[in-house]
């Protein structure tokens, strides 16, 4: 390989590497730990087939010839869109083999999942036995392993809405207030988790894509407005201008606190509600206000996780008036 392109491709594992450290609303993805969906597709088949009929699957090659994406990049001034670490953070998984770094999947298992290659052994060989046999104390030890080693699994669920919203909910405020970048989606993590990215099948053989149940739903709904909401804040609180960026931000920041304020109110059993809505409510939706705000959302961070581990949704059902239905899931998977 000639010096040139070698540099050329350390560069860019470099600005990948250094715009996730700039940018703390982003989740966080090392490209050479990356394992690639191919790794994952080898046993979870099903779940591959529901990937590849998403949009998630299809962005990689759907996004660099669309003209709203290029009319983006070429405002900021970004040549290629799958080589940019503007756009290759969110819209693409990028895995480095060798010296050389590049994406090779639009948002695919470990982008939600984390970096898959320190862990996907060990959370796929029962232990060294074949799955009837391993006994339910080795399949305890085996996840926690594998979660000690970076797996973000199904039943962490503050974990799956954090990488969910670090790109539904726009990181950059530059890429909106140049770029013209829509600044975030509409995102409700049960309507979007439950329509076309739905993969419920490994525990059902692979037979049926359900829904998630009426507990998983319920946790999930308050935990998704609570990630909202801390989200939301460090948004406003890393604005630097009265744009459009910091303007939606703060309205989402003050939409989700008053959303979260009202669940406290009809959940009233369940303390961390209120201290949530309290912490939210007590930070200014102001400019020049970042200490303030991100202290607000790391207080909230902290308490989520604790609502998280200790509910399990069986105690949230006075919140079931307020999931999306079934026809609002953002469309159907693909089995």
């Amino acid at each position: 390989m000639r010096l040139a392109t070698i540099l050329m491709k350390g560069v860019f594992a470099l600005v990948v590497a250094m715009n996730f450290v700039a940018n703390p609303v982003l989740a966080q993805t090392d490209p050479a730990k990356v394992a690639g969906p191919n790794a994952c597709g080898e046993c979870h088949k099903n779940e591959t087939v529901v990937w590849k009929g998403t949009k998630h699957f299809s962005t990689f090659k759907n996004l660099p010839r669309n003209e709203k994406a290029r009319a983006i990049a070429d405002k900021m001034g970004v040549k290629r869109i799958k080589a940019d670490s503007l756009c290759v953070n969110c819209h693409f998984t990028v895995q480095t083999k060798g010296t050389r770094t590049r994406a090779v999947a639009g948002i695919s298992c470990e982008s939600c999942h984390s970096e898959g290659a320190a862990w996907i052994k060990q959370h796929s060989e029962y232990s060294g036995k074949k799955k009837a046999t391993e006994s339910v104390a080795e399949v305890k030890a085996r996840w926690a392993k594998a979660e000690s080693m970076g797996m973000i699994r199904p039943a962490n669920v503050y974990e799956l809405a954090k990488n969910c919203y670090s790109c539904h909910v726009v990181p950059q405020e530059k890429l909106v207030n140049v770029g013209g970048h829509p600044a975030g989606s509409k995102f409700d993590l049960v309507a979007w988790s439950q329509g076309e990215i739905r993969h419920n099948l490994w525990h059902n053989d692979g037979k049926e894509n359900l829904p998630g149940s009426a507990n998983r739903l319920r946790i999930m709904h308050v935990v998704g407005l609570a990630v909202e909401l801390e989200t939301a804040l460090r948004s406003v609180g890393n604005a630097t201008e009265r744009k459009a960026y910091a303007v939606y931000m703060a309205r989402r920041a003050a939409a989700a606190r008053a959303k979260l304020t009202a669940i406290a109110k009809i959940l009233s059993s369940v303390p961390e509600l209120a201290e949530i809505a309290k912490i939210g409510n007590s930070a200014g939706l102001k400019l020049n206000n970042g200490k303030e705000l991100n202290a607000a959302a790391d207080k909230v961070a902290t308490v989520t996780k604790k609502l998280a581990a200790k509910y399990d949704g069986s105690t949230f059902g006075a919140v079931d008036a307020s999931l999306p239905s079934a026809d609002k899931y953002m469309g159907k998977p693909a089995r």
